[in-house]
């Protein structure tokens, strides 16, 4: 599947973040389209064009939603996808939901997933597992058999 992974890129843990999951979904099969390899170099209006271009040329994209306001970038790439009729699949591992700290998704993002993948505090290897099994279930297509899912998920 050919995959626009889209995310926050601004810090170091979090491009590091994107490189190793990146890394594990190419790894499994998937062609990537990962923001932070294309956009060094870029002036406003390439960086746009680009990550435009990327999600144009994806089946699917797959979002991190971690913090208490998700990326504006992520959830711009996120509102292109949807009305572009991408598949979506939404991630969130920030532990602070398991405090009640972090209020639930913003419904123009729950309702724009096909799934939804809440994993808080998960490892980067258990997130990698739930994104390949979500991304099985999109591949098997409604009404087909596909991994069973081991996170919440939601479906538009």
């Amino acid at each position: 599947m050919k995959l626009y992974l889209a995310g926050p890129i601004f810090a170091t843990p979090e491009r590091t973040w994107n490189a190793e999951v990146g890394a594990a979904l190419r790894d499994a099969g998937h062609e990537l389209f990962l923001p932070q390899e294309k956009e060094p170099g870029l002036d406003d209006a390439g960086i746009f064009a680009a990550d435009k271009a990327g999600i144009d040329w994806s089946d699917g994209l797959v979002a991190i939603m971690d913090g208490p306001d998700p990326d504006a970038g992520t959830c711009w790439e996120v509102g292109y996808a949807f009305g572009t009729k991408k598949s979506i699949v939404l991630i969130r591992t920030d532990f602070r939901v398991l405090a009640g700290s972090v209020g639930g998704y913003n419904p123009m993002l729950s309702q724009a997933a096909t799934i939804r993948l809440n994993l808080p505090a998960a490892s980067t290897t258990e997130v990698v597992s739930a994104i390949l099994e979500a991304l099985g279930r999109i591949e098997a297509g409604p009404g087909r058999p596909g991994p069973t899912p081991n996170a919440n998920s939601g479906r538009r």
